[in-house]
């Protein structure tokens, strides 16, 4: 199979669970995973993007969705932080399997988010991260953001719809349980691992600031910030830029 067909991939994950996702297979111990954000799917344009530029370079590449997301199955009401990172060990285990055991994680918002504590719990699996609008609060921000009527009636009926203009879903309260597990601190204390950041200025999901106070708290220096000042929360408009920025940073690391 060469290193532009994919096959589609039912990966057993947990107790019960499974994911779904491609594998591009290529030669060689490196391979990179694209991890999406919250409420998409591995199937999106900036994916296709990045795996393009793998394609390009002879990478293996991997795309899965999420329990609850895409092809996956499973309820958004069981998604927590514990369950992203169960899903990503799993992925990590059939690369393993495949020979392909040095990883570049390419995360996008809450993928961001797993992808950095994956690469923070996993260091030794990971090579590189790069990650786009990476939602480091994605925890704090959905509890702190609510008042405390709302918070009580997301602990009494154990769910809280979110609604925007891509997603129209209910979340469970396990999401937010766990976060004081997952702080923005914890995260970046004895960080040791490259990375490459993109985050839109006129990004009004996840603001810049997140990416910031990575960048500032972090004290590892082989992390690069660039800011693209009309970039919204998706980065779509700039993919093109953002693939081949990731094919460079990964060469450099590979």
């Amino acid at each position: 199979m060469s290193a532009t067909h994919s096959a589609v991939v039912k990966l057993p994950v947990g107790a019960d669970g499974m994911i779904v996702g491609d594998y591009v297979p290529a030669a060689g111990d490196f391979a990179v995973v694209w991890v999406h954000g919250f409420g998409s799917h591995r199937g999106g344009e900036k994916a296709a993007e990045v795996r393009a530029a793998c394609a390009a370079r002879g990478w293996p590449f991997a795309a899965f969705d999420f329990r609850g997301h895409g092809d996956s199955p499973g309820s958004m009401l069981d998604l927590r932080a514990s369950r992203l990172l169960e899903d990503l060990a799993a992925v990590r285990d059939l690369l393993a399997d495949r020979g392909r055991t040095r990883l570049g994680l390419v995360g996008s918002s809450m993928g961001g988010f797993a992808a950095a504590w994956f690469t923070r719990r996993h260091p030794a699996d990971v090579v590189g991260c790069v990650f786009l609008a990476p939602a480091f609060g994605f925890l704090e921000r959905r509890w702190n953001s609510i008042t405390d009527a709302e918070r009580a009636d997301w602990v009494r009926t154990g769910r809280r719809r979110v609604k925007s203009e891509w997603v129209d879903v209910d979340v469970g309260y396990g999401l937010v349980e766990e976060r004081a597990d997952f702080t923005p601190e914890k995260l970046t204390a004895g960080w040791a691992t490259p990375a490459l950041l993109f985050h839109g200025c006129a990004d009004d999901v996840v603001p810049d600031t997140d990416s910031l106070n990575f960048l500032r708290a972090v004290a590892f220096p082989d992390v690069e910030l660039r800011l693209l000042k009309d970039g919204d929360h998706r980065l779509t408009a700039h993919k093109t830029t953002i693939a081949d920025a990731a094919g460079s940073f990964f060469e450099r690391l590979s």
